[in-house]
C-alpha cells in the first residue's frame, strides 16, 4: 500500500506525525482528499476536521481553526492556527 508522510502541528503541539494512506480536510475551496502521489498543492484550510487514515486501518481526527496544509514530494503537513483531537 502506497503510504506518505504526513505532520499535523500547531503552535502549542505536533498531533500527528507519521505514514498515511489517506487524508480529508476542508479547505476554503471546499473539501478535499489527498492521497500519495497527489500533485503539489497549497491550501488554506477552514474551520473543521482534519481526518487521517493511517495504512492499518486506523483513522485519526482533528479539529483545526484556520491554518494551511501543503502537500509536496508526498509529504503532507497541516500548519494549523489552532488543533486539537476531535
Amino acid at each position: 500500500m502506497a503510504t506518505m508522510e504526513v505532520h499535523v502541528v500547531s503552535p502549542e503541539a505536533s498531533l500527528f506525525d507519521g505514514e498515511a494512506s489517506e487524508v480529508y480536510a476542508r479547505s476554503l475551496d471546499g473539501e478535499i482528499g489527498i492521497l500519495p502521489g497527489h500533485q503539489p498543492a497549497l491550501l488554506a484550510l477552514a474551520d473543521s476536521q482534519v481526518r487521517v487514515k493511517t495504512p492499518d486501518g486506523a483513522e485519526h481526527a482533528y479539529h483545526v481553526s484556520g491554518g494551511f496544509l501543503q502537500f509536496k514530494d508526498n509529504r503532507l503537513t497541516v500548519l494549523a492556527d489552532e488543533a486539537s483531537d476531535a
